[in-house]
């Protein structure tokens, strides 16, 4: 008997798949929220393991078990996530960022970062100009 390879050429079915297998655990209410953020930042369990400097299965056990976590981790976690601890715990709150000016500041800015480097510094130096001459008529007009 001779053993033949099986390709599948249907990508979308693996894509669809989510990785890792089923939990036999629900997730707790903390659970969900800590998964919810961790799906929306575009994180594995393995890298915010990494970040935390826990193992990969203890971190599972955060989104699915009930636990005792120390304060720092929950204040590390809302912090890589980008989400305040407020959210995490469950008092609403869902994330720092703030609308208006400074989250669509914010949000180009990391969608520069994204950039090549020489793009990067050529959008930097105009920012840093403008910045500059804003400054500078700012003291123009103070005086």
């Amino acid at each position: 008997m001779q053993a033949h390879s099986v390709i599948f050429n249907n990508p979308s079915y693996v894509l669809d798949m989510p990785a890792g297998r089923p939990s036999k655990f629900q997730r707790t209410p903390f659970g969900e929220r800590l998964f919810t953020a961790r799906q929306h930042s575009g994180l594995s369990q393995m890298q915010m393991a990494e970040k935390l400097g826990v193992t990969q299965p203890t971190y599972a056990d955060w989104e699915r078990r009930t636990t005792t976590l120390r304060p720092e981790h929950i204040s590390e976690l809302a912090n890589i996530l980008n989400v305040s601890v407020d959210y995490l715990l469950g008092r609403g709150n869902k994330s720092k960022q703030r609308g208006g000016p400074i989250g669509k500041a914010r949000r180009i800015l990391e969608e520069v970062s994204a950039l090549p480097r020489h793009q990067q510094q050529r959008i930097i130096s105009v920012v840093e100009d403008l910045l500059s001459a804003q400054h500078s008529n700012g003291h123009k007009q103070a005086a």
